[in-house]
């Protein structure tokens, strides 16, 4: 008979509680609770949307081909507006406006593989239905063969040597066959439909879902090359959707239900499976997409929008907090700079009131240091464990504080003030170039600050203001590259904001919010196309979200819930420590991985 150690080559290890440097998969005894164990990588269960580059004009009733990195969109129109010829090329970011169609139209279908091959047909031009087709080739449209039949609101799939349109309006059960220069007349589907949603390789091989029958639907087919077979419904019945990927993985999204749906189903060859929904509920957008995992979503209505979604499948690794070694002295709004391995920690509030401490973590261990000039709490930091700065602040009881200090791996010495002095403002950078920006100002002042200021490494300078005003902030990033995000901005309330800036050196820009919002966060990141923020308030927590360039996701919790945190390093690497949590100023430190275990227990 088989055993354990002839399949994997070592015997089961006895060891009391969890088993350390355990491989996954890897079985071990736990003595200490009489339980047999196992480890195996933290991934996603569910697929899930994030936000994308928006379109440069927001459009209704277009279509779309390609995939999440390269794609392109065409036709549609405005509300209000008659029919457009736009076409817009995406990067995996950013769309970029390019050559028009021939014809301008709406309801028109679309397919491809890229942004620099995609096909589209049919359509209405304002008059009526058309058969007219279009290639792209990369660079400009081409009028190829015509549809058989003009029609609107048809499924394409497939690629632009290879495709199949199927139903629409004008057409409701008519399949067509294209092979790269002619369009042939085959089977027709089993359900007349319109507005429905369509996926496939080539034209042989395809599935349409959903649509307008009427009522509107959920019935499924498939494509085998001669004929249409009925296979399971979508879970959610609906039209004016969007379809990506081929016949044994593809996805549903978005829709009309009756009213707006962002539901989003995948389809793996035999049943659909709910996900999670977009978050604009939209009909009438383009799509795209090669298989089940990696989508697109853009535009849409109603009202017309110009957003853009991305769609991630299951199984993606989850990051995760582990412990590492405590502060020698608890703390609220410590600063901090350097790496998971090499950083500093300094300044922050104890029950005694305001500290000049200074802490170095070597990526085990906490040891004290030489303390700053001047004690202060709610000030900013950034630099590394041996060469750092720290700005701004508040001095118990009333006193706002422009002083700067500059650390050279063993003192601190203080250098030339900010302009204005400010608490609870954030920085990004290095001692000879960074950033600070936000906070609150002086009793008298207007109160929330949009000021951002520049280091030079002798003197700072005012620069172009935030766009939205606000404290308690968290920053990331570089002089020329930096985010600030999320914060308070009363006097309305203390409002957690969503919020999200990026600095290009010049000029800050909104863009993505949070998933969650709140201040008073730790943060980490080496530019504004990667950072990480996690705990903050209020109330306390744990939260960690992930920005990827274009949007926040979230991420596996910090195991001690906070706020007024210290935190720095990168999206793959990152330290937090210190904060307030609610029970009160914590020594605590987590180390950030960008995959994390679940350790199982077998059960009988």
């Amino acid at each position: 008979m088989a055993t354990y150690k002839g399949i994997n080559g070592t015997s089961v290890v006895n060891y009391p509680g969890d088993l350390p440097n355990v491989l996954n998969g890897q079985v071990w005894y736990d003595s200490t609770n009489a339980d047999f164990k196992y480890q195996y990588p933290n991934v996603t269960t569910s697929g899930s949307w994030a936000t994308g580059g928006s379109l440069n004009t927001a459009r209704q009733q277009f279509a779309g081909g390609g995939i999440q990195d390269s794609a392109l969109v065409f036709g549609g129109e405005n509300t209000g507006t008659a029919q457009i010829d736009l076409t817009e090329s995406y990067n995996g970011s950013s769309w970029t406006e390019v050559a028009d169609l021939n014809t301008a139209r709406n309801y028109n279908c679309g397919t491809g593989t890229s942004n620099t091959a995609a096909l589209t047909a049919g359509g209405s031009d304002g008059s009526g239905n058309v058969a007219i087709v279009e290639l792209w080739g990369g660079s400009s449209w081409t009028e190829v063969g015509d549809l058989n039949l003009a029609r609107n609101g048809s499924a394409l799939s497939g690629t632009t040597t290879s495709a199949l349109a199927v139903g629409g309006d004008g057409g409701p059960v008519d399949a067509e066959s294209w092979n790269g220069s002619a369009w042939t007349e085959v089977a027709n589907i089993n359900t007349s439909r319109d507005a429905a949603g369509g996926a496939g390789a080539s034209n042989t091989s395809a599935i349409i879902f959903g649509g307008f029958t009427p009522p509107i639907s959920g019935v499924t087919e498939t494509w085998n090359g001669s004929s249409w077979t009925e296979v399971a419904d979508l879970n959610t019945a609906r039209a004016q959707l969007g379809g990506t990927g081929i016949v044994t993985s593809a996805l549903a999204f978005g829709g009309d239900t009756g009213s707006l749906t962002g539901a989003t189903e995948v389809w793996n060859g035999s049943a659909w499976t709910e996900q999670g929904d977009l978050s604009v509920a939209r009909k009438f957008f383009a799509s795209a997409g090669a298989n089940s995992t990696a989508a697109l979503a853009a535009g849409g209505g109603t009202p017309v929008s110009s957003s853009t979604e991305e769609f991630t499948g299951a199984g993606q690794p989850i990051g995760g907090w582990a412990t590492g070694g405590n502060m020698n002295t608890a703390r609220s709004t410590p600063r901090m700079g350097g790496n998971q391995t090499a950083a500093l920690a300094f300044s922050g509030q104890t029950p005694g009131g305001d500290t000049a401490l200074t802490e170095s973590y070597n990526g085990t261990s906490w040891t004290e240091v030489n303390d700053l000039n001047t004690a202060r709490n709610n000030g900013a930091g950034c630099g590394t464990q041996t060469a750092a700065l720290c700005f701004g602040g508040f001095q118990d009881p009333s006193t706002h504080l422009n002083n700067t200090e500059l650390w050279n791996g063993t003192n601190w010495t203080e250098v030339n003030n900010l302009t204005t002095a400010r608490k609870q403002l954030a920085g990004a950078g290095i001692t000879t170039s960074a950033l600070a920006f936000g906070g609150e100002l002086a009793p008298g002042a207007p109160g929330n600050s949009a000021l951002s200021e520049t280091w030079n490494g002798t003197n700072w300078s005012e620069g172009n203001d935030l766009n939205t005003a606000r404290r308690d902030v968290t920053g990331a990033g570089i002089v020329t590259s930096a985010l600030c995000i999320g914060g308070l901005n009363p006097p309305a309330g203390s409002t957690n904001l969503a919020l999200t800036e990026k600095y290009n050196g010049t000029n800050w820009t909104e863009v993505g919010d949070l998933s969650t919002g709140r201040s008073a966060m730790g943060g980490a990141g080496a530019d504004d196309t990667a950072a990480l923020v996690f705990g903050g308030g209020s109330p306390n927590t744990g939260k960690t979200e992930l920005w990827s360039g274009t949007s926040w996701s979230e991420q596996g919790d910090l195991s001690v819930a906070r706020n007024v945190l210290a935190g720095d390093g990168t999206t793959t690497n990152a330290l937090a420590a210190g904060g307030s949590s609610d029970s009160g100023n914590t020594t605590s430190t987590e180390e950030w991985n960008t995959s994390s275990n679940v350790i199982k227990t077998l059960t009988d």
